[in-house]
Parts: structure tokens; C-alpha cells; sequence
């Protein structure tokens, strides 16, 4: 199982950034076309209104000439003042005033589109200039058309602005708001999806350990995740079942290929005692002893494997001494290690304990210092370190002996397998694949790393491994 060691490749995590970020650009989309038709409406209106007074003023200036036109806005003026943020000049051909509610023809006026931009002093002393929008007229004047009159007519729109700005204020705080709404959103929904896929999680993890008859447990709402915890749960009853059916097999061989064996070593020996030790007859006979043995080693070593694999073994879990266990394995090479020349170099941390099985542990640390002796030449070197690092104890064994190819590394611990310069040599390539299997068992790992020259097998074992074996 892959450990998520960032937050932010969970399922959950993930979820909820994708739920945050579709929901705030849906708000930002909504937000922006209300903002944009809202104050395209309101702009409208603008217009529609100070074309409604254009018009009426035109049909004024046609019936009555310019003096009803004076009239016309000076009644306006007088009568409604700036209450409907109306603006009104009317100037000569000079720009002077005739007649309006603003003091002066607009100089630093800004084009905007068919419409002017200006602003307006305030009659208060301190207040802010407001902001203006008009459109302006040539009124021709009767018999001197080269000096036409101009009409002023606009909106104060400074009321537009501050409202806008309060439109823009208010989306933006809409859009943290939902940002935040959404990432509360998400984080629900996704704890509550990451609830059962770690509910899936735990289910495969027992399984690993090899309790095969745990199950993942469903909801009542049949969701998307329980079709699939279901469809997981009747893999895994086949499974169970396949495994079953294997391990009979197994069972029935064992019973059906070991008594024959053990029969024919024993009529081997027979043979052997009635024959004179001298002869090739008794060589011949010693042969096929060392050869049964093999093959009933082997037999019982992949029996064994299985067993562990599917954590159907009596492991007696306990604390144990790591460096002693070491210790003790030393003190049983050390013999094989002196009649090869090899030296060898320990470096042990005193009183590391760890949770496991002390005799599995033995024989995996064995068969390593085992294969490390093996293929290291004479008068080699071998070094032996024990190092705890946070939760976990790291044992190295290590040789300068001819290493393995890095394409060979990942199959060493298949059964079996053997490389082409130990194919002639003593073994069946079972002693590696029983090591990954008890290591396993322990919740740890094995690595195979280069030493240059020679290899490096660096194992990592928790100090306190939960124990989760089934017994036979």
C-alpha cells in the first residue's frame, strides 16, 4: 500500500479543492453577468431618460423657438432643481450661459462613446465633485445658422458609481464567502468519502496481514463506493475460496509426496547399511540420500513460505533483543566465516527491542548473513550494522562480494529464482523469498541496494509491529 505523505494527494483533499474551485467559478460567472446586466440596466435607464427629456425639449424649441425653450428649462430647473439628478444648459455660440442648473459649459469633458464624461463642483464647501454624464446639441439659430445654440441635457450618475462600487463590494465578498462555504462543503463531503475508502484501506491491510475473511463493511446508501466495496468483497470470497482450494492442495501433497520420500530415504539408508562402505554402490547410495534431503528441505521451505505468506503460522510475537538476536546468528556463521578468512565488522546498538517473532527473525537475518558468506570470496570483508531511526530499526548486512545486476535485483526474492553465476552452486532459491515473506509478516521491508563493490541488504522493521497473525 502507498503511504500518502502529502495532505494534498488524498482522495478527500483533492475532492475538496475540485469542489472549491468549480463552485467559486460558478459564483464568479454568476456574479459577473448579474454585475454586468444589472449595471448595463441601469445605464439604460440613464439614457432612456435624458432622451425622453431631449425629446421633449426639441418639440418645445420647434413650436416656441428659444425663448420657450427658456421657459421650458427654467420651469424644470426651478421646479424640480437637482431632485431627479437632472442637469440642464442652454449657452450661445460662445458657450456662454443662457439658462441651466450648472454654472459653465463643461471644458475637460471625456468622450464616452455619443455621451460626455465630466464632473461637477459641489455648492458645499469639502464635498467631492460629482460625476456627470450628457449629450450635447446644436439648436440652429433662426437667420444665423453659423452661430447655433447648445443644449446640455445629462445625468448626475455619481448615485450609478457609488452603486456599482457597492455591486463590486458585495461580489467580492459573495465570491470569499463561497469560497469558503465551498471548502466547508468539501471538506464534508470529502471526510466523508475518505471515510470509506479508509474503511476499504483497513479491509486490505487485514488482508494483507492474512486475515482473508475480513470483509469491507457497506452503508445503507448505495452509493458508488459501496458497489465497488461490494464488488471488492465477492473478489475477495473468490479469492478466499482459490486460496482454500490451494492450500488443500498443498495439504494433500504434503501428505501424498512426504511419506513416499521419507520411505524411499529410509530404504536408501537400508540399502546403504547392507553394502560395503567401499563401494561405489554405498557412493552412489549417499548420493541420492543428500538428494532426497534436498528435496525434502525444499518441499518443506515452500510449504513453510506459504504458511507465512498467508500468516497462517504460530508466530509467538513478543519483544525481543535485536542486537542479540544478531549476536547469536554471528555465533552461528562464525565458523563458516573463519574457514573462508572472511572478516567481518559489527556495529550493534546496544538493548534495541522490537515486537516479532524471535525464530522467524532468526532464520530471515540468517539467510541473509547466510547468502552474504556464501558469495563473498575468501578473505573478504562482511559488516553487520543495527541503527534505530525514529519508529523503525534498521538492520544492514552488507558484502564486497560480486553484487547483483540492477535488473535482477527485483526478482531475487521470487521463488526460485537463481542468478546464472549460483545456478551450479548449493541451494534452491528458496532462502530469499522465506526472508521477504517473514519480513512482511513484520510489517517491514527489505531492500537490495549496491555496496560498490559487492551488495547491501537494508531491512527496516517497526519497533513495534502490531501483531496480526492468524494462528494455524
Amino acid at each position: 500500500m502507498l503511504p500518502i505523505d502529502k495532505p494534498f494527494k488524498s482522495y478527500a483533499s483533492k475532492l475538496t479543492i475540485l469542489y472549491v474551485v468549480i463552485s467559486s467559478i460558478s459564483t464568479l460567472i454568476i456574479f459577473y453577468f448579474l454585475y454586468v446586466f444589472s449595471t448595463a440596466y441601469m445605464q439604460q435607464q440613464l439614457e432612456d431618460a435624458v432622451n425622453a427629456e431631449v425629446q421633449g425639449l426639441a418639440e418645445h424649441y420647434d413650436k416656441e423657438g428659444i425663448e420657450g425653450l427658456e421657459r421650458v428649462i427654467l420651469f424644470r430647473v426651478e421646479r424640480y432643481g437637482r431632485a431627479d439628478n437632472t442637469i440642464y444648459l442652454l449657452v450661445n455660440h460662445n458657450t456662454t450661459p443662457i439658462v441651466g442648473n450648472i454654472l459653465e459649459w463643461p471644458s475637460s469633458a471625456r468622450e464616452k462613446g455619443k455621451w460626455i464624461e465630466f464632473s461637477l463642483r459641489s455648492s458645499l464647501p469639502g464635498d467631492d465633485p460629482y460625476l456627470a454624464q450628457a449629450k450635447i446639441f446644436k439648436l440652429p439659430k433662426p437667420g444665423d445658422p453659423e452661430r447655433p445654440y447648445g443644449l446640455l441635457v445629462g445625468k448626475i450618475v455619481q448615485p450609478l458609481v457609488d452603486i456599482k462600487q457597492s455591486i463590486q463590494a458585495a461580489i467580492a465578498w459573495g465570491i470569499v464567502v463561497m469560497i469558503l462555504l465551498s471548502a466547508l462543503g468539501g471538506t464534508l463531503l470529502g471526510r466523508k468519502a475518505a471515510k470509506k475508502v479508509a474503511r476499504i484501506n483497513q479491509t486490505t491491510t487485514s488482508i494483507m496481514s492474512g486475515n482473508m475473511s475480513e470483509r469491507v463493511p457497506l452503508s445503507h446508501e448505495a452509493d458508488d463506493l459501496d458497489q465497488v466495496a461490494a464488488n471488492l468483497n465477492v473478489m475477495l470470497d473468490r479469492i478466499e475460496t482459490l486460496m482454500e482450494d490451494i492450500r488443500r492442495v498443498s495439504d494433500n501433497i504434503a501428505h501424498d509426496l512426504r511419506t513416499p520420500l521419507s520411505r524411499l530415504r529410509y530404504q536408501l539408508e537400508e540399502s546403504m547399511k547392507k553394502s560395503d562402505p567401499d563401494s561405489e554402490v554405498a557412493e552412489s547410495l549417499e548420493q541420492s540420500i543428500q538428494e532426497a534431503d534436498s528435496l525434502l528441505a525444499t518441499f518443506n521451505a515452500l510449504l513453510r513460505i506459504a504458511k507465512i505468506e498467508a500468516g497462517q503460522v504460530d508466530a509467538g510475537f513478543c519483544e525481543i533483543e535485536l542486537s542479540g538476536l544478531i549476536e547469536d546468528i554471528v555465533d552461528f556463521y562464525k565458523p563458516l566465516i573463519e574457514e573462508k578468512q572472511q572478516i567481518l565488522e559489527i556495529s550493534l546498538e546496544p538493548g534495541l527491542k522490537a515486537h516479532g517473532d524471535r525464530h522467524l527473525l532468526f532464520q530471515a537475518f540468517a539467510n541473509i548473513l547466510e547468502n552474504a558468506i556464501k558469495y563473498t570470496p575468501e578473505q573478504g570483508r562482511i559488516s553487520i550494522s543495527l541503527e534505530v531511526s525514529n519508529d523503525r530499526v534498521t538492520v544492514i548486512i552488507a558484502d564486497n562480494g560480486p553484487g547483483i545486476p540492477e535488473s535482477e535485483k527485483e526478482g531475487i526474492f521470487v521463488r526460485f529464482h537463481r542468478l546464472d553465476q549460483s545456478r551450479n552452486s548449493p541451494g534452491s532459491g528458496l532462502g530469499l523469498s522465506m526472508t521477504k515473506a517473514i519480513i512482511n509478516l513484520h510489517k517491514g521491508s527489505i531492500e537490495p541496494e549496491d555496496n560498490e563493490p559487492g551488495m547491501r541488504m537494508v531491512v527496516q522493521i517497526p519497533i513495534q509491529a502490531t501483531q496480526n497473525v492468524l494462528s494455524q
